[in-house]
């Protein structure tokens, strides 16, 4: 895991937490992987219409930023699962923020 140093990130706090969930499929993975620990070709499934190249780069995005843990059982044949981090799991709240405003503003919306 490579995180970020302090010098590397915005300023704004609010910008770096959007350099660390932004994009299109971020969000979506955390909403999965904070149920239960998920693999690879499940999320790809689950995510419909994400590349395996960007699913990859997502997933390594979020481990070196230390929101994500690749946990590797070291079995044949290979078995791989993806879960939160403890850090992971303090942008839950937020999940749980940006649901009610989902809901909101479908009922909202005519």
């Amino acid at each position: 895991m490579h995180m970020k140093t302090k010098d590397e990130l915005p300023v704004c706090p609010v910008a770096t937490a959007v350099s660390l969930v932004g994009g299109k499929w971020k969000l979506l993975i955390i909403r999965n992987l904070r149920v239960r620990p998920w693999r690879f070709n499940e999320l790809q499934r689950d995510l419909e219409g994400i590349s395996q190249k960007v699913l990859t780069d997502s997933l390594r995005q979020m481990m070196d930023d230390g929101l994500v843990y690749r946990h590797d059982y070291q079995e044949m044949p290979p078995r791989v699962d993806y879960s939160l981090t403890e850090l992971g799991e303090k942008l839950l709240p937020i999940m749980d923020a940006l649901a009610v405003f989902g809901n909101y503003y479908k009922s909202a919306i005519k």
